[in-house]
């Protein structure tokens, strides 16, 4: 074979890979979630006059190119062996890495989603909560960059200022402190959460400055799969799978949780949900705008409701001990003008409890 011959048969195949590419990607159905970065992707931006001047529709467009690529997940593997074997490079899609644990960067502190925030948690003390008689309580979850990142040398949000700044904003709240409660060994290696078994002493914090009892006692149960966190997807490296435990007691066993979204009762876990995509979402089925968790074992007949994000699907099992009925609220499913329809907040504490990771996103309260 001749060298002509040779490079026309490297040009023609180079031609017919793009080609190919090019009308798997035109014909090919558009997949609406990816299942190892566990978030939606971009979908087709539609093409009007006022997006094409406004340049949205190309901007929209060169998201929705690089969410729909063929082979996507395949691309993405062999960039992050590439970057992180090959060159070195200490993060690998946006994922950095310190003593084992997998982290992405939340960095710098968003002081608009923190007025949001803010603004919201005002609005419903005014409409709900003032004159219902209950006590009103704030505590913030600190994210793992809060003890990987000074040390790993990527900069961190101002937690601290973070904390100011709410508490000042919401001046009717007593603040409860949780963060000498935890450390890095207290969250998962491959995922954001923190691991329920290793919060019994943050969530008996939380409880006793609310005037609650919670038992002491419980018994550790772990999954039979093991469980791989959302920063093992969004890597795109083989991270080391680890054990997902959960924690069982005479009133926790006891213990029904309603789901406003299905209309259904069950127990605080949901072992169906842990079998799926996300087996964190075991406790109470994961991410619901609106549930409830009664329990009849309660010495004290009183109410919590906690506004919260998926920290708090973990933790409301626990708190819920000292407790008749906790209500949980997440408002960035729910609006907050809807509240009134669904929860009754006579009488009822109020525990606003969110991670540093919701606040500083927090556009996305309704």
């Amino acid at each position: 074979m001749t060298q002509k011959t040779k490079n026309i048969a490297v040009i023609l195949t180079a031609a017919l890979w793009i080609f190919g590419l090019s009308l798997w990607g035109i014909f090919a159905p558009d997949a609406e979630t990816s299942l190892s970065e566990r978030r939606r992707l971009a979908q087709a931006p539609k093409l009007t006059a006022e997006n094409l001047v406004s340049g949205k529709f190309m901007s929209d467009f060169e998201k929705y190119s690089a969410d729909q690529f063929p082979l996507r997940d395949g691309f993405r593997r062999i960039k992050a062996y590439a970057e992180y074997y090959g060159f070195w490079q200490l993060d690998s899609n946006g994922i950095y890495f310190k003593d084992g644990y997998a982290s992405k960067l939340e960095y710098p502190l968003n002081e608009a989603a923190l007025t949001n925030v803010s603004n919201k948690i005002n609005y419903i003390y005014d409409e709900y909560i003032k004159d219902g008689g209950g006590k009103v309580f704030l505590s913030v979850i600190p994210d793992k960059n809060c003890f990987l990142a000074p040390d790993a040398g990527y900069p961190c949000l101002d937690s601290e200022k973070m904390v100011n700044t709410l508490r000042e904003s919401v001046p009717f709240a007593e603040y409860i402190d949780i963060f000498p409660t935890l450390d890095i060994s207290d969250y998962y290696t491959t995922d954001t959460h923190w691991r329920q078994e290793k919060i019994i002493d943050t969530a008996r914090t939380l409880a006793e400055a609310m005037g609650a009892e919670i038992g002491g006692e419980y018994t550790e149960k772990a999954l039979d799969a093991p469980f791989y966190g959302v920063y093992s997807g969004q890597s795109a490296l083989p991270l080391k799978g680890e054990s997902l435990i959960y924690l069982e007691s005479p009133a926790i066993n006891g213990m029904t949780a309603y789901n406003f979204e299905t209309d259904a009762y069950g127990g605080v876990y949901d072992f169906d949900a842990a079998s799926g995509t996300d087996p964190y979402e075991i406790f109470l089925s994961g991410p619901r705008s609106l549930m409830t968790v009664e329990n009849p074992a309660a010495k004290d007949k009183g109410e919590l409701i906690i506004f919260r994000d998926s920290f708090g699907s973990s933790i409301a099992p626990l708190l819920a001990e000292g407790y008749s009925k906790v209500t949980l609220v997440d408002i960035r499913y729910l609006a907050s003008a809807r509240l009134g329809q669904f929860v009754d907040f006579d009488g009822a504490d109020v525990l606003f409890l969110y991670s540093t990771l919701v606040l500083n996103n927090g556009e996305v309260m309704q």
